[in-house]
């Protein structure tokens, strides 16, 4: 029985401080963006060769291809 003097108490300030941290998250905006991290590993900004597809569409040679004169486009 007096364990439960203590336990009580510390029960109901550890739930305190749980709720605390909670609400301070929240309010730091901890939450606001929940899919932007998960999608973000999918793009690679420091690619280099990210813009290939648009040079080869454009007709323009890209880094790793020599530009040839007598080449038709590939979508021709």
């Amino acid at each position: 029985m007096p364990a439960l003097y203590v336990m009580i108490p510390a029960a109901l300030l550890i739930v305190a401080i749980a709720i605390y941290i909670f609400f301070w998250a929240v309010d730091s905006g901890q939450y606001d963006d929940l899919d932007g991290p998960a999608h973000s590993i999918l793009f690679d900004d420091q690619d280099p060769k990210h813009t290939a597809a648009i040079d080869e569409a454009k007709g323009q040679p890209t880094a790793d291809q020599p530009p040839h004169k007598d080449q038709a486009p590939p979508h021709a």
